[in-house]
């Protein structure tokens, strides 16, 4: 199936952690929820002043994040209903993520600052400051008590989320850097670039591991499936390609977008991936054969 019906090109997208809804994030200025199985539109989620560059599922599914008019926004996933908002002091907020247990907030600011909230109270517990130079990635480690930001002057710094001390950091390739994600064990990270390539990092000692080539632009997403054994990335080339996490090797491509893959996801049983694109469809696919399986139509 194929998610159709945002009147803007689909920057973001995500599966519930049960599997059974799917989140998207438009450039229409709008966030949705879909029931996975019929493409059925579930809500809308209405109040940005500008695109939704990013949408993240809380850990127990009951509340979503969206990303950005320079806020990030908390809502309730069954009401649709706005519940607070995280701004930065100056330029506002450009990335949020969940903590792995839901009860913080972690947001890249304009301001070259990475700040850190309670999700409940949307009090601001801390700030990370010092040689950011523009935030573009934010992540929590799998055991919740790391942070990692990566910074326009390709530097990743790794972070004690309690008490903000830096713990290590390394510099990639120069090029835009497009998203960070961890593997499961949060033994190893992933980073895309403006370069065509991602790179995988051991997160602990800062060593390039292997590199997935084979896309011919940038690479804007990369996830790994719930069991660590694959990659999946998406591109400018209109492509979602699937990677042996071991050996680099690629083991599918995922074609029939026309313009960018801006986002992907696997479903938590790793049988399915999701690509949302620039076409303004998301689409849902078989991860082994890669088959399209079905869109998503909104009825709005």
């Amino acid at each position: 199936r194929a998610f159709t019906g945002h009147s803007g090109s689909v920057d973001s997208v995500t599966f519930s952690p049960d599997g059974k809804q799917v989140l998207t994030g438009s450039v229409d200025k709008t966030a949705r929820l879909w029931d996975a199985q019929s493409g059925k539109e579930l809500c809308t989620f209405t109040g940005h002043s500008s695109l939704v560059r990013s949408v993240a599922f809380a850990p127990d599914g009951k509340q979503v994040l969206t990303v950005w008019d320079h806020t990030a926004r908390l809502w309730d996933s069954h009401s649709g209903k706005e519940l607070r908002t995280f701004t930065g002091r100056d330029d506002g907020v450009d990335l949020a993520v969940f903590s792995p247990d839901g009860k913080l907030v972690l947001t890249g600011n304009r301001d070259q600052t990475t700040r850190l909230w309670d999700a409940q109270s949307g009090k601001e517990l801390r700030t990370f400051t010092g040689r950011e130079e523009g935030v573009s990635s934010v992540a929590f480690l799998p055991d919740g008590k790391q942070v990692l930001t990566s910074s326009s002057n390709n530097t990743v710094r790794f972070r004690d989320a309690q008490s903000g001390k830096e713990l290590r950091a390394f510099t990639v390739p120069a090029g835009d850097d497009y998203f960070v994600a961890f593997s499961p064990d949060g033994r190893q990270v992933l980073i895309g670039s403006g370069d065509h390539i991602a790179r995988l990092w051991d997160s602990q000692s800062g060593k390039e591991h292997r590199t997935f080539t084979g896309h011919d632009d940038a690479v804007f997403s990369g996830v790994f499936s719930p069991d660590g054994k694959q990659v999946l990335t998406g591109s400018r080339d209109k492509t979602a390609r699937l990677w042996d996490a071991r050996s680099g090797k690629e083991l599918c491509a995922f074609r029939g977008h026309s313009s960018w893959v801006r986002s992907v996801a696997f479903s938590p049983d790793g049988k399915q991936v999701l690509t949302p694109s620039d076409d303004k469809t998301a689409r849902l696919w078989d991860a082994q054969s890669g088959k399209e399986l079905r869109s998503f139509t909104s009825h709005s």
